[in-house]
């Protein structure tokens, strides 16, 4: 039977799971550019990472980077700028494929490597993951013999809604990429993805600890 933690924790990990951010706007981004397979591949990725993160927290790496100022920063700023150059780099290949000149001008197709390569890259550069496991699941675990195995039930449960979410997202955003299939109307949303992209790069890089 659940307990009420455990319910308690389900509640505000759906929560922090739908909001939109990084790993959300990465999917559209792929998803619009590649397909299904892109978008899924994209969030295959980004759920590797938060697997990773759940080993870092069990093995105490997690807590170290968020109690390192240095580490934090450090990781803050790699993301940040990773999330600004997928954008820039987004909003530049929509301008060149879709504007004057020939086809060629335009980036080659991006595979299902890429995508997943992409979005276990996003994940693991952003500290905030390392947030949810230091300060978030302990709020949820009782001190005692049970506490290493309750950390990773939780763990896994995020790591589990992250991945039923961000798959159904990942179908749901390939269906609108064939409603959005002409030329123009992707343009104008591939800019703004990628314009969201850039912004969320921005507010990364200014974020504090909390």
């Amino acid at each position: 039977m659940l307990d009420d933690n455990l319910l308690g924790f389900v509640a505000v990990a759906a929560v922090i799971v739908v909001v939109p951010g990084p790993d959300m706007a990465l999917v559209l981004r792929n998803g619009l550019r590649g397909g299904r397979r892109t978008a899924l591949a994209t969030a295959l990725g980004i759920n590797t990472g938060l697997v990773v993160w759940a080993l870092a927290a069990a093995l105490g790496i997690a807590a170290l980077m968020q109690a390192s100022a240095t580490a934090f920063t450090l990781l803050k700023l790699a993301g940040a700028a990773y999330l600004a150059y997928l954008g820039v780099r987004l909003l530049l290949d929509s301008f060149r494929a879709r504007g004057p000149g020939p086809a060629v001008a335009a980036s080659p197709p991006l595979t299902a490597r890429a995508a997943l390569r992409q979005g276990l890259l996003t994940n693991l550069l952003n500290p905030k993951v390392a947030v949810v496991y230091t300060t978030l699941i302990p709020q949820f675990v009782e001190p005692g013999a049970g506490a290493a195995a309750r950390t990773l039930l939780l763990a896994a449960i995020f790591v589990l809604m992250g991945l039923l979410w961000l798959t159904g997202y990942a179908l749901a955003v390939a269906g609108v990429g064939r409603v959005l299939a002409r030329p123009a109307v992707l343009s104008w949303v591939e800019r703004a993805t990628g314009a969201v992209l850039v912004a969320l790069g921005v507010r990364l890089a200014f974020e504090r600890r909390s």
